[in-house]
């Protein structure tokens, strides 16, 4: 494995990171897809075996209990010192006050949280899972900046938002001292490169490193299009209606078949030929795979030995159609969408 810095910092990373969504106790998460400490503590073996040090979660993910599963695998099965840990942080934990958002007081007591339910004192990449409106940013910019100061934290990373906000909160960190943020975790895909108009060249221009999250678009760039919602995750992700509108179904289709083309003309998975478009991509540090089998880790190992060609390029991106940008649902649209799967703030009775 050849490691890569994240943006224009020191930190080595591997290429390929591991998105452990997928990795919680059923009855505290996703029931139909989640996967339980037993089914998940191999696939993380595997990944650091493969060379795999990059490991993303959030404290939302199974409510803490990613975090839980993830902390507890890496002191087994790696070196504290060789892995890169990062979480994130926002979107609700808890009903009631101050049980969401960006205020000092969530920072503060998140922070502490995830770091008890990983089992380390201190998180690589702390990022912010979302923009919290209700909230100066300001206040939030200065709390994450003190957890760098106390050694609780290494880097300070964002993820999806507009790209002017990201621009203003870089700004204010430039004028007050503050620490920067050094990645942007954004969605983006064959088809999903709406990041191309704005984010990524801010990104590149600013020297922020990107971690890509859905870089096989909630799977349809892995399968025929005909078996987009084989699995159990896709067949249950209400989600991905929201990212990938039945307006651009023709094009989306497409694509798909492109990869397709692509991936039989060299005998390899669809899924490598994705990974291997965004590898292609320099300002892409590495896309976050979900993996749910040692085989999807290989395969996305395998992609960064793909070098696609001009042609091969070209082929997959020509038939993309902008469509939608999802950035536009309101975060408090996203908050209830959250809180509705979460048991523990449904309605009585």
């Amino acid at each position: 494995m050849d490691y890569v810095k994240l943006g224009t910092t020191g930190l080595e990373v591997s290429p390929i990171a591991i998105g452990a969504m997928s990795y919680g106790e059923p009855e505290r998460g996703h029931p139909v897809w989640s996967l339980g400490e037993d089914e998940s503590r191999p696939l993380i073996k595997h990944a650091i075996e493969r060379g795999i040090n990059f490991f993303d979660t959030a404290n939302v993910y199974s409510q803490g209990s990613s975090e839980e599963i993830l902390g507890r695998a890496l002191r087994d099965f790696a070196d504290r010192d060789d892995v890169v840990i990062a979480t994130k942080l926002r979107n609700p934990m808890r009903s009631g006050p101050n049980g969401k958002g960006l205020s000092r007081k969530a920072v503060m007591t998140e922070v502490d949280h995830s770091l008890r339910r990983l089992g380390t004192d201190y998180i690589d990449l702390y990022q912010v899972h979302r923009n919290d409106h209700t909230t100066p940013l300001e206040e939030t910019l200065e709390a994450l900046h003190d957890l760098v100061r106390s050694g609780k934290v290494r880097y300070l990373g964002a993820s999806s938002m507009p790209a002017w906000e990201f621009a203003k909160a870089l700004r204010l960190q430039r004028e007050h001292g503050w620490a920067r943020f050094v990645s942007m975790q954004d969605h983006y895909n064959l088809l999903a490169r709406e990041e191309e108009r704005e984010m990524i060249p801010l990104c590149r221009d600013d020297g922020i490193g990107t971690v890509v999250w859905s870089p096989l678009a909630r799977g349809r760039l892995a399968r025929a299009w005909s078996d987009a919602r084989s699995t159990s995750r896709s067949g249950n992700d209400g989600y991905a209606e929201m990212l990938y509108s039945p307006a651009t179904e023709a094009s989306d289709r497409d694509i798909v078949a492109a990869v397709g083309r692509v991936a039989d003309a060299r005998g390899v998975p669809r899924a490598q030929v994705a990974l291997a478009w965004l590898h292609s991509k320099p300002v892409v540090t590495a896309p976050l795979v979900g993996a749910s089998t040692t085989r999807q880790i290989d395969d996305a190992v395998a992609s960064l030995e793909i070098g696609l060609g001009e042609e091969e390029i070209r082929a997959l991106e020509a038939p993309y159609t902008p469509r939608h940008d999802f950035q536009g649902v309101s975060d408090e649209a996203e908050i209830q969408a959250i809180m509705a799967r979460l048991p523990q703030f449904a309605p009585a009775g």
